[in-house]
């Protein structure tokens, strides 16, 4: 295993989104690559809005899209001592300092800068103010930033990004109530869990700056950088939930299949030559953070629509029926209980499904005694000669050495041959008859998984309702 290190760290306040997911795809196929360590790390300082409910569903996102770790989950609410044995540290070294400004008073300070023109940043006030003693009055604790120079970096995505120290203010990094905010715990956190790389969304370049800086104060080494543009909506706005489902696991319950899902969130960004399907293990030794473009992502329903049905075309159905049975069940059906084998079902649609809820639907007519029939079909298929058609096929059907495709098909054209018809005379009844519907699945397919003696009840039940 190489040295390489690169972590996911989400917030738990939510489910995990399309973009989060996104972020912890790349960090990990890139581990993978470089046979490397990919650690999560859940962000929950924030005590009042980090829930359990939410740190479920992060894990739960995750392993449906396959994403494993090495190490972790660490939960950053565990580590407070040690943020504080770091801010203690700076600010025994003169890199960190007590603000006694009240929220009022830095309103107020606010207010002028803008009025006189420039940015509402801290002023320095207690920058050099000499060691006070304790005396009750509350305080935040600031990081001191340099006021000459300039922060950069050479980010794998963007290139050279720098930012003017003096743009930069005086960061907090340790609220009144004492505990650290954010950009000070991420610091700590990658340089004790010796993070090389670190891929996040590019909301965070404004962070960056202020983040190496720490580090340098600290003389940790400052891991290599990479950010990924925003993923965007089809009117180009930030994607949210005015466009759809932000939340992966919703994606599953629209009957959308990981690998789907994983082949898309790549490919929002990033590219290989003019190739669209990757499997996972493609990916591992095809991604390259390089080939990450620089341009937002527009999150396309329709492509991940296509990617789906391509993966329930190709997939094998003895797992899509595995991964089939909660929606049958969510319908009132369970395979389980009797009916054709599911695997055998699943192979006569899995061709002109797209998601796994069309291929629910298109199942139940298999496990469903009792049929309705489509209103416009009975009007088109079901005649005066269908009766004696019908019968004469159940008699021809009965007759065969094996009820397989084969077989059926000759039975068919020997029964049209007898009575001179053509396939369109009969086929549409029979179709009516199995599955209620004029869409289905092919009718030898249909006959053949059904068995005959299903088939055969399925088609005098047609007949008496033709007779009533």
């Amino acid at each position: 295993m190489s040295e390489v290190r690169l972590r996911f760290a989400p917030s738990p306040t939510g489910f995990l989104h399309v973009g989060g997911a996104r972020t912890a795809l790349f960090n990990w196929l890139l581990a993978r690559k470089q046979h490397g360590t990919f650690v999560l790390r859940i962000e929950d300082t924030d005590v009042t809005r980090s829930t359990q409910q939410s740190v479920d569903a992060i894990f739960e996102g995750m392993k449906w899209l396959g994403l494993d770790w090495d190490e972790g989950p660490f939960f950053q609410s565990d580590y407070f001592p040690v943020y504080k044995e770091y801010i203690d540290k700076l600010v025994a070294e003169g890199k960190a300092y007590k603000c006694y400004c009240s929220v009022e008073e830095l309103e107020a300070k606010r207010e002028k800068a803008l009025a006189e023109g420039g940015k509402p940043k801290y002023d320095g006030t207690c920058r050099d103010l000499p060691p006070q003693e304790d005396d009750g009055r509350p305080y935040v604790i600031r990081f001191k930033t340099p006021k000459e120079g300039a922060t950069t970096w050479n980010d794998l995505i963007k290139g050279k990004v720098s930012f003017e120290n003096a743009e930069l203010d005086d960061l907090i990094i340790q609220r009144t109530d004492g505990t650290p905010t954010y950009n000070f715990v991420v610091v700590i956190d990658d340089v004790t869990m010796k993070i090389t790389t670190v891929i996040r969304g590019d909301d965070h370049v404004n962070n960056t700056p202020r983040q190496i800086l720490i580090y340098q104060a600290l003389g940790a080494p400052v891991p290599v950088f990479a950010h990924v543009p925003m993923i965007l909506g089809a009117d180009k706005a930030r994607l949210s939930k005015r466009h759809g489902a932000t939340s992966v696991m919703a994606y599953r319950d629209m009957g959308f299949l990981p690998e789907a899902m994983v082949n898309y969130l790549v490919r929002l960004g990033w590219s290989y030559g003019d190739e669209e399907i990757f499997s996972l293990q493609d990916l591992i030794e095809k991604f390259s953070i390089e080939n990450v473009g620089r341009s937002a992502g527009v999150f396309n329903p329709d492509k991940l629509l296509w990617l789906n049905a391509h993966y329930i075309k190709t997939g094998d159905p003895a797992r899509l029926a595995d991964l089939l049975i909660p929606f049958l069940k969510e319908r009132g059906v369970d395979p389980a209980q009797g009916g054709p084998d599911l695997v055998a079902v699943i192979k006569t649609l899995q061709e002109r499904a797209k998601t796994m809820l069309e291929l629910a639907d298109g199942a139940l007519f298999y496990y469903r005694d009792e049929l309705s029939y489509d209103e416009q079909g009975v009007a088109k298929a079901f005649n005066a000669d269908t009766p004696a058609l019908l019968t004469a096929l159940v008699e021809k059907l009965a007759a065969l050495p094996a009820l397989d495709q084969a077989n059926i098909e000759f039975a068919f054209k020997e029964l049209m041959a007898e009575k001179g018809i053509k396939l369109g005379q009969v086929g549409p009844a029979v179709r009516l008859a199995l599955s209620g519907t004029t869409a289905s699945p092919g009718i030898y397919e249909m006959i053949e998984v059904l068995g005959l003696e299903q088939t055969k009840k399925r088609i005098e039940r047609a007949i008496a309702v033709l007779a009533k």
